[in-house]
């Protein structure tokens, strides 16, 4: 008979597409209390399915899989099922993987050098409602809160030449150095949305290309010297 203080075993399912590292956390988890693993996905497709078939409470999601990706799955899951909770477990701690994965609806993130015991914590904090989240990704999130918290505290200038905020928020960060991916990363949204705006705004402003579009910035105030380089 369970305790009235007994905690069930967390129901998991393992979703990643290398076979012998989804079958090694399988096999770890196996180890270990607190936790029991239901299934395991060979990509983003078979673990939003399994989801629908299994109702687990968290699914352990890698990022980079064929068919269906890790934050396409998880969006889809915490869309279709929001009692699942989804924690990352990918080799992977750049803001290109990490922010669209939490955007998406993951509550927790680890990369794969974490430990049995660390999963664990993780799994069942995302099931009391905290983030379960690894101290090197939160020290990054706090970087880019406090990035963010800088630029909303500094009154940006008004767009020139009929700029769009939108046009002028892409320019500056053009005149900070990052690329197309990069830029569509940061703000969300396709490359192809990104070009889509250079094109107007180089338009706008009579540029014919990035060099022209970094002294511009500058020149319109848009950017300062202190401020170059900011990722």
């Amino acid at each position: 008979m369970t305790d009235v203080g007994e905690k069930k075993p967390a129901r998991v399912v393992v979703a990643d597409d290398q076979t012998v590292v989804r079958e090694g956390i399988v096999m770890l988890l196996g180890l270990l209390p607190g936790v029991d693993v239901v299934g395991s996905a060979g990509d983003g497709e078979e673990a939003v399915r399994l989801v629908a078939e299994l109702a687990p409470d968290v699914v352990l999601m890698d990022l980079r899989m064929p068919r269906c990706d890790g934050v396409e799955a998880t969006r889809r899951i915490r869309a279709g099922h929001p009692a699942t909770q989804v924690v990352v477990l990918t080799t992977y701690a750049d803001d290109e993987s990490l922010f669209p994965a939490l955007k998406a609806g993951a509550r927790g993130y680890l990369t794969k050098d974490a430990g049995g015991d660390e999963i664990v914590r993780a799994v069942h904090s995302v099931l009391s409602g905290d983030a379960g989240l690894s101290p090197g990704i939160q020290r990054r999130l706090l970087e880019r809160l406090s990035e963010s918290e800088f630029r909303r505290t500094v009154s940006p200038p008004e767009p020139p030449d009929g700029l769009t905020s939108r046009e002028t928020e892409v320019l500056v960060l053009i005149a900070e150095g990052l690329n197309n991916q990069q830029i569509a990363s940061r703000l969300s949204v396709s490359t192809a949305t990104v070009k889509s705006h250079i094109n107007n705004l180089f338009a706008k402003a009579g540029l014919k290309d990035r060099a022209q579009a970094v002294r511009y910035a500058y020149g319109k105030g848009l950017v300062r010297p202190s401020e170059g380089g900011i990722t």
